[in-house]
């Protein structure tokens, strides 16, 4: 099947390569096969390595169907005030009234 390792930031599994770099069709991150990525340490990072933090706003880059719901999250919502979680990958917020974990390769500040 797929040889290759998950994506570091948003853990999909159809990456692919390009030369000597590895590339996420999901979100569009690259990184090389040895190298430490950066998006994976302790400082959570939206999709354009700009560090985030607590009450910071973001908008979403990419139409996001929420798990058990009909509700979709359309590209450009403005999201503020997002909380970070235990989890560098992710962040929480709310979004008309809901409360929601968003992963922050799907981000940009």
């Amino acid at each position: 099947m797929n040889e290759f390792p998950d994506c570091p930031v948003c853990a999909a599994d159809s990456v692919y390569t390009d030369g000597s770099v590895l590339i996420c069709p999901v979100c569009g991150h690259e990184w090389s096969a040895g190298e430490q990525d950066p998006a994976t340490g302790s400082v959570p990072r939206d999709s354009n390595g700009t560090e985030l933090s607590d009450g910071d706003a973001v908008t979403v880059i990419k139409d996001l169907k929420v798990k058990g719901s009909s509700m979709v999250i359309k590209r450009g919502t403005r999201v503020r005030s997002i909380r970070l979680t235990d989890d560098p990958a992710e962040v929480d917020c709310k979004i008309d009234g809901s409360s929601i974990v968003l992963k922050t390769c799907f981000l940009k500040k």
